[in-house]
């Protein structure tokens, strides 16, 4: 709450009410109802380093598809890591059953996301963006795995993180090339995805974007539309082969799936598995589902 007034302060808004929003797992984010009635949004990132990839990747992307405008840029202080101020697009999280019609619109917005090229795999930062080094996106994967290994053996038993590791080894060698370079979300899950009855009016949260091979951005999606509305697969890629050629999803989602489960282990130990107990058990069920078969 002290950050929150903080920024309130700095955007020298006149506030009537304050309303948190819950779904945002790393960040603060608030919804704010201004004397005049106006709504918008003040979000504070987890960290400067997600601060300044977020306000890049929704420069980049305001063209492309709907996304929050930023109203407001605060870069924060030695104790604070800065906040947005952002508008408020009108719609709800799509946290219901989610009919074909939905589907193929998201598909849309989503691979509106992914028509954006770039150069080369990397990172949004504070003085540009960073091209990862060396340009090889596999050896990027094998990276991220290995930063979140320590985290994870805390937590699994030697068996089952034994496991992980031959997993993860013998599967990598079987992926086909990646991609090209593009932006991705990185977290494209129902509760980023702003809905008005049955239409997407905006995409939010893009402070894990980053320039990526995109076979790595469906496995949320997956997880939380695909396997529990049927039809919507479908419908999801004719939306989104509307935009740009769809891909081999069924040959490379079983590794994602796994490696994105294995790695929210990880950050769940990392930022308290207290707080996030629910988001870990959810993703030890999935990587269990893999290596227990």
């Amino acid at each position: 709450m002290k950050k929150m007034k903080e920024a309130i302060n700095y955007f020298k808004l006149n506030v009537q009410s304050i309303e948190c929003v819950p779904e945002s797992y790393g960040s603060e984010v608030y919804k704010l109802t201004l004397i005049n009635k106006e709504s918008l949004y003040i979000k504070i990132p987890y960290s400067k380093v997600k601060l300044y990839r977020e306000y890049a990747v929704l420069n980049q992307l305001k063209k492309i598809v709907r996304v929050p405008e930023i109203l407001g840029f605060w870069e924060g202080n030695e104790e604070m890591t800065g906040a947005f101020l952002l508008e408020d697009l009108k719609g709800v999280p799509c946290n219901k059953k989610i009919s074909v019609e939905l589907a193929y619109d998201i598909g849309i917005h989503h691979a509106k996301i992914h028509s954006v090229s770039m150069e080369s795999y990397g990172n949004f930062t504070e003085d540009g963006f960073e091209a990862l080094k060396p340009h090889d996106w596999h050896a990027f994967v094998r990276d991220k795995f290995f930063d979140f290994a320590p985290s994870v053996k805390e937590v699994l038993s030697a068996d089952l993180y034994e496991k992980s590791i031959r997993h993860f080894e013998e599967h990598i060698k079987a992926l086909p090339a990646p991609e090209p370079p593009a932006i991705i979300h990185m977290d494209f899950r129902p509760g980023n995805i702003l809905v008005n009855n049955d239409y997407v009016v905006g995409i939010i949260d893009f402070e894990s974007s980053r320039s990526a091979a995109t076979e790595m951005d469906f496995t949320k999606i997956n997880r939380d539309i695909f396997k529990k509305y049927p039809n919507t697969k479908e419908a999801y890629i004719e939306g989104y082969e509307t935009i740009r050629p769809f891909i081999d999803l069924d040959r490379i989602l079983p590794f994602y799936a796994f490696y994105d489960a294995f790695n929210s282990i990880g950050w769940s130990y990392n930022r308290g598995l207290e707080k996030h107990k629910g988001f870990f058990e959810e993703n030890l069920v999935i990587l269990k589902s893999f290596i227990e078969k």
